[in-house]
């Protein structure tokens, strides 16, 4: 007899009964030993990104699998929000989605009709032959499936900061993301993410999403800016990349050992 399998609670079942705000870290590295390790660390979110990381369905399959003994939730981002991307991301497993640069509620609509079957939507059927039912190994998968699926959109110009209430009021997108680096790219602020004008409009989104009983969650690797938007009402902030703290933690090495400019090598072991 097979074994019978039952899926894990998405990250929308998480952030609905959790007592305090979640937090995330990005796994961007491309390796699933990696993501192995941030799953480990008693973080509650990480998320493969597929956007801007060297990572291809074979990568985030891997990551997957790897994070996937671990008590933490996996959300994966997809590198555009495109039908076929969204599908072939569902039938490796992937529960929880994010979708970039969504500037429009009719956008945002677009990717719940992507994540569910239909007459809902416009998901392709495949999950025999799909790791999302377990190959059929999860009971009654495709009557449950929509429910077994969470999504979330990426607030990150002024045209979705503009339409903010809008996308927050779509039925079936279950919470927003605020990407403050991108954001003040387009509000011709680039690399000014802590500006003044910035966090009053990331402030704005998480205002929108709140009042429209969605949870908001806030790209924020500086502490001060975490602290201000969990106040603010973030439900979920990311608050660390693998990559990012391997780069600042080889450099403190570097900085301890060697110093600023010397050029004496190390002594022997």
């Amino acid at each position: 007899m097979p074994i019978r399998l039952e899926p894990t609670p998405t990250l929308a079942d998480r952030l609905r009964t959790a007592s305090r705000p979640q937090f995330g870290i990005w796994s961007c590295s491309g390796s699933a030993l990696v993501a192995e390790i941030c799953a480990g660390a008693g973080l509650d979110i990480v998320l493969i990104d597929g956007e801007h990381s060297p990572v291809g369905l074979e990568s985030i399959l891997a990551q997957l699998q790897a994070v996937a003994a671990y008590p933490v939730t996996p959300l994966v981002r997809a590198p555009i929000g495109d039908t076929v991307i969204v599908k072939q991301l569902l039938d490796l497993g992937a529960q929880n989605l994010l979708i970039p640069m969504v500037n429009s509620a009719e956008q945002a609509a677009e990717m719940v009709a992507a994540v569910r079957y239909p007459p809902a939507g416009v998901r392709g059927v495949g999950s025999a032959l799909a790791r999302s039912a377990r190959w059929s190994r999860i009971d009654d998968y495709l009557s449950r499936a929509d429910g077994l699926v969470s999504l979330y959109v990426q607030i990150e110009t002024v045209d979705g900061l503009a339409n903010v209430d809008e996308i927050a009021a779509v039925d079936g997108v279950d919470g927003l993301l605020v990407g403050p680096a991108d954001l003040a790219a387009s509000m011709g602020l680039l690399g000014q993410q802590t500006h003044p004008d910035v966090v009053a409009a990331v402030e704005t989104a998480i205002a929108a999403g709140t009042a429209a009983g969605k949870p908001v969650g806030v790209n924020a690797f500086d502490p001060v800016a975490a602290d201000r938007y969990l106040a603010a009402g973030a439900r979920w902030v990311l608050v660390g990349a693998d990559v990012a703290l391997l780069a600042r933690a080889s450099e403190a090495l570097a900085d301890r050992f060697i110093g600023g400019g010397s050029d004496v090598a190390p002594a022997s072991y």
